[in-house]
């Protein structure tokens, strides 16, 4: 396995170990994106091609069959999504957490808590955000400065566009200011 380094990822924050050929990523590798998210698989002329799984920060992976950078397969996912949880995400018959069954995925395999221990999470554990602030998921949106960081708040995430700041601000976990200025 030889890294990329030279000929320029280190630029872009990412950085891949795998085989070459012609200097070109190809064969199996490892490829790192800046934020986080690996992909493991086969790779062609530099993209992925062939069998491949993409693994999230979130602790999400997405398998798919690749050709020339692009998940290939039967429509809509083309690929195969599985939550942190174990739980696959299944387009066609996605009853999980909607309209008409709000319950979490742990809640319909091992039941619903009795009354007064409700979940927030899935998980059970909360999160602790700032003041004024949205939890996400997988941090917290401060709609003062528009930006989505870590539970830390040590590091930006994203930035989150209008529509998905307003989807947050009216479904999402709120945190009260207990001193308001």
């Amino acid at each position: 396995m030889a890294s990329l380094s030279q000929h320029g990822m280190e630029y872009i924050g990412s950085s891949y170990k795998g085989d070459h050929v012609n200097g070109r990523m190809e064969g199996i590798g490892v490829y790192n994106f800046p934020n986080g998210t690996e992909y493991r698989g086969e790779m062609k002329d530099g993209q992925f091609h062939g069998k491949g799984t993409l693994y999230f920060a979130s602790g999400g992976k997405y398998e798919a069959e690749w050709r020339n950078g692009k998940a290939v397969g039967p429509q809509p996912a083309r690929g195969e999504y599985t939550f942190k949880d174990g739980l696959k995400f299944d387009e066609q018959d996605w009853s999980y957490c909607d309209e008409d069954d709000r319950r979490f995925y742990t809640e319909r395999l091992e039941g619903i808590p009795a009354a007064g221990e409700s979940k927030l999470t899935n998980s059970g554990y909360v999160e602790k955000i700032p003041a004024g602030t949205y939890d996400v998921g997988d941090g917290f949106f401060d709609p003062k400065k528009n930006e989505i960081y870590n539970y830390k708040g040590d590091k930006r995430l994203r930035v989150p566009t209008m529509e998905e700041g307003k989807r947050i601000m009216a479904t999402c976990r709120y945190e009260q200011d207990v001193n308001p200025s």
